[in-house]
């Protein structure tokens, strides 16, 4: 059965482990995007599909990090509202961890690539602050000690222009895509009022040095946008900011803190490169800074594809390999 948003937000609340990506603020962002968010709900079983229009009236849909529970009349009703907004398919990347399965929902799918990162670090909020430093590598617990003795203050910010503006200069220095800034406005003003967000920006005499958003939903914390200057990278700004956004996951009763994306390579390679001169810049660079916090490595289960029109659907992945792939 289709719901409200309202339904939906109420249809969480029984599901505390639920993933930020099935809440109806992530539909509300994507549907101010270009996106369509349609919820349903069967029983005890839900999902939050994200449809976008394709020329000749045909679209994707995206099942991200759902279904919430399953059942087999979820199923049939997934399968009825995809091919009801004449869906080519339908992209199913569930919330769960290898060496898991997917639930029977996937028995008729094609495994695809997933849209977000499939392997991540997740970091423990259990115990004290003192354990949680304990567990980092010594490195980096010294790193957060030294921005703290070198005066970096990290505060709570509303201005996400100058989010935006630091994630320009972290796009050119590392070469990736960001955002527009009324995105990140979006999503400063759909999460941040309910307490799911928090928008932390590191400072060093009033310079802004290092900014990010870290989400809470439930019993987990992310860490999914951040940028930084080059300016004043020795007083170590990006451990410290880090280190607040942990705290303020768990002061909001969070258990983890999932640091978003690694390489997705075997951890002995990721170690094995860790220490290869040439391979600390971009990804490699990415492993070389969030390891350090002391999580642990997870890898998703993927995603597949559940296909409606076979040939429309082989035309796609063409478009899709010759741009690129999708965002989040």
């Amino acid at each position: 059965m289709e719901i409200s948003l309202e339904a939906w937000n109420e249809f969480l609340k029984a599901h505390a482990g639920v993933h930020f990506l099935q809440s109806g603020e992530w539909g509300q962002l994507k549907a101010a995007f270009g996106w369509k968010a349609i919820r349903l709900v069967c029983g005890s079983a839900g999902a939050q599909i994200l449809f976008r229009t394709l020329p000749g009236g045909f679209s994707v849909a995206y099942l991200p990090k759902g279904p919430v529970g399953y059942s087999t009349d979820l199923a049939a009703g997934i399968e009825v509202v995809c091919k009801r907004n004449r869906a080519i398919f339908l992209k199913i990347e569930p919330d769960a961890w290898e060496p898991d399965l997917f639930p029977g929902l996937f028995e008729a799918c094609q495994l695809a690539k997933p849209v977000q990162p499939r392997r991540t670090v997740v970091v423990s909020l259990e115990g004290s602050e003192e354990d949680i430093l304990a567990r980092m590598k010594q490195k980096t617990r010294y790193n957060i000690r030294l921005a703290e003795k070198k005066e970096v203050v990290v505060t709570p910010s509303t201005d996400v222009g100058v989010f935006h503006e630091l994630s320009l200069l972290t796009a050119q220095r590392d070469k990736f895509g960001v955002h527009s800034r009324a995105y990140y406005q979006k999503v400063y003003d759909l999460f941040h009022p309910g307490g799911h967000c928090e928008l932390l920006t590191a400072s060093y005499a009033g310079q802004p040095l290092a900014a990010l958003f870290v989400f809470a939903f439930g019993e987990h914390a992310y860490y999914l946008y951040g940028a930084s200057s080059d300016l004043e990278r020795n007083r170590m700004p990006a451990y410290l900011i880090q280190w607040e956004a942990m705290r303020w996951a768990k002061a909001n009763g969070c258990t983890d803190y999932d640091l978003w994306g690694i390489p997705d390579r075997e951890e002995s390679e990721l170690e094995d490169s860790f220490t290869r001169k040439d391979a600390h810049d971009g990804l490699w660079g990415v492993y070389r800074f969030k390891r350090g916090f002391g999580g642990e490595i997870r890898r998703s289960v993927g995603a597949c594809d559940q296909v409606f029109h076979e040939g429309l659907y082989s035309l796609y992945k063409g478009y899709e390999k010759l741009r690129g792939g999708s965002g989040d």
